[in-house]
């Protein structure tokens, strides 16, 4: 297991724990949260760590999916207190500023181009509903709970808003922002917010093996999936027909679909380039 935190270097006794903890198991990355004292809550450090080691799993050929989940017994929290008592003496700049890191963050895991299952181990609240709502399968255990409560405090979801209503329909996204209310984790699964419950004993196991079965799809596949899933949203039928069908032809070309067609012919598993 490695620790990311702006540092490769084994943490000693001395050093602060990692925010973020990375481990590799086979060909999937593991990323934990690791606040638990903060419900892990999504501080400055943790969003940078986060940032920061999706650019380069991302373009990592070794790495064919992410798995997400939080220590202790939170999955994420949403935004850290320290942070929101540092807005009362914020500038107009000093708010762009934090804006843009959550938006980097939520862009760098919306587009990321491998499958990411969220294995959620408790409360996903706020920024951390986002992360949540971001990754392409969602596991929960019965006691997770979901929501945007930001109306409480005066906040908007904003970022949140983008992709929520895509998912879930708008009528739905609007009754959560707008109420602020929480939901179990079986309401969760009926809206389309999570895909399914799991025990909690056996969460990180059953994530594990959902991406080892993502693993056999062509890589260039399920990245030319997830990108198409994102870009047609809101297009007309002509404008998404016609996307559609360059993906379809462009993914005939290259290698992958080529070693593809070529094992399921000769009855052997595939070995896939990675390359479109």
């Amino acid at each position: 297991m490695t620790a990311a935190h702006g540092s490769s270097s084994a943490p000693s006794s001395r050093l602060p724990a990692p925010v973020l903890l990375e481990e590799r198991r086979d060909a999937t990355a593991l990323l934990t949260l690791n606040r638990p004292e903060a419900r892990n809550a999504l501080s400055r450090e943790l969003v940078a760590a986060l940032s920061q080691a999706l650019a380069r799993l991302g373009a990592d050929p070794s790495v064919r999916s992410v798995v997400l989940t939080g220590s202790g017994a939170a999955f994420c929290g949403g935004a850290d207190l320290k942070t929101l008592r540092d807005l009362e003496a914020a500038s107009a700049a000093d708010f762009v500023q934090e804006a843009n890191r959550f938006k980097d963050l939520f862009h760098l895991l919306g587009a990321f181009p491998k499958p990411v299952i969220g294995a959620v181990n408790g409360p996903a609240l706020a920024g951390g509903c986002g992360l949540a709502s971001l990754c392409d399968v969602v596991l929960a255990c019965p006691e997770a709970t979901f929501g945007y409560p930001e109306v409480k405090i005066g906040f908007v979801a904003a970022m949140v808003l983008v992709f929520l209503a895509r998912q879930i329909g708008e009528r739905r996204a609007k009754e959560l922002l707008l109420t602020g209310r929480l939901l179990g984790a079986e309401e969760a699964v009926a809206l389309g917010v999570a895909t399914r419950i799991v025990s909690r004993e056996g969460l990180l196991d059953m994530a594990l093996d959902t991406a080892r079965g993502l693993h056999r799809g062509a890589p260039s596949s399920l990245a030319l999936t997830k990108e198409l899933l994102w870009r047609t949203a809101g297009l007309s039928l002509d404008s998404a027909l016609g996307m559609a069908a360059c993906v379809n032809a462009f993914s005939r070309t290259g290698p992958d679909v080529r070693e593809g067609v070529s094992a399921f012919l000769d009855k052997r598993k595939p070995s896939w380039t990675g390359e479109p």
